[in-house]
């Protein structure tokens, strides 16, 4: 497999993904040889190749259909809102973009940065920069939050051939983001997500995505069970914190999400199918007719 580049990167293939990369620089054209056991994107802000690529995607669970013929284009600081009633689909897709075990592409592709995802497990899929927030997040009984937290920090570091943090220099790099997020340093010694509460899991969502800087941020309904001020502090947290070349897909049934962020595109999901895209004027549609009346 060989793909080329408009810009100077750097991209570094495992080998089941390719044997080599075409590098085009602005002076000649180069070619660069797999590192094996690394993969290292940083990260191809091309403006002509999206940061995911849905394509004609249907996707089934347990043998029921879904998502239908689904298509979707995300480029580089973008910020996309789904919208749709309950049970569309909408947790569905982000579930898919990352890899869950659960549901299987019938159909279709998904490409992230040029690469077809289909056969990239989920956990090599979040060290290339995709990360889902979701509505009940799992618990794992004896693992600390600090300690998940940390070894999923070093693993972004690993791939990177960056530095990685001990617990010491990792309790000091975190600080910061407790602090933003009002929660105490006694959150991290307890299990990961055991006996906390809603607003607590959302809060330990964002404090990952503080942590590993992702380019593809999915966030399902985010604001889900939480107060007007929580989910102001999530929201200016993201605005504030997330790269330039990074994008948002923000998922929720919502429209009240305007109050705190702005996308740029708005789509609307129904019975597995995205049935109308535009921008924030789509929401005040949805608003005065509900979705049913969306054409």
């Amino acid at each position: 497999m060989t793909q080329t580049l408009l810009k100077k990167e750097t991209l570094i293939l495992e080998p089941e993904f390719g044997n080599q990369l075409e590098l085009e620089t602005e002076t000649k054209p180069c070619k660069l040889k797999i590192v094996p056991e690394l993969i290292d994107i940083d990260i191809l802000p091309i403006p002509s190749i999206p940061l995911l690529d849905i394509q004609n995607l249907t996707v089934s669970t347990e043998g029921k259909i879904i998502l239908k013929g689904l298509s979707l284009k995300i480029y580089n600081n973008e910020i996309h809102l789904l919208l749709g009633p309950n049970g569309s689909g909408k947790s569905t897709l982000a579930k898919i973009i990352i890899g869950h075990p659960a549901y299987t592409t019938e159909e279709g592709k998904i490409f992230y940065c040029g690469l077809d995802l289909i056969n990239i497990p989920p956990e090599k899929r979040s060290l290339l920069g995709i990360f889902a927030s979701f509505q009940d997040p799992p618990t794992i009984s004896g693992l600390s939050n600090f300690d998940l937290l940390r070894n999923s920090y070093n693993e972004k570091q690993k791939k990177l051939q960056s530095p990685e943090k001990d617990p010491l220099e990792f309790m000091d790099f975190i600080q910061k983001f407790l602090t933003d997020l009002q929660i105490s340093q006694e959150f991290l010694n307890r299990s990961f997500n055991e006996g906390f509460s809603g607003g607590e899991k959302k809060r330990n969502e964002i404090l990952q995505f503080l942590i590993l800087e992702p380019k593809l941020i999915i966030l399902d309904e985010i604001d889900s069970g939480l107060d007007r001020d929580a989910v102001e502090l999530i929201y200016s947290l993201l605005k504030k914190h997330r790269a330039n070349d990074s994008s948002l897909l923000i998922i929720t049934h919502s429209p009240n999400i305007l109050r705190y962020i702005l996308p740029t595109h708005v789509h609307i999901l129904q019975k597995g199918r995205i049935i109308k895209t535009g921008d924030v004027s789509l929401v005040q549609q949805i608003q005065e007719k509900g979705y049913e009346k969306i054409v």
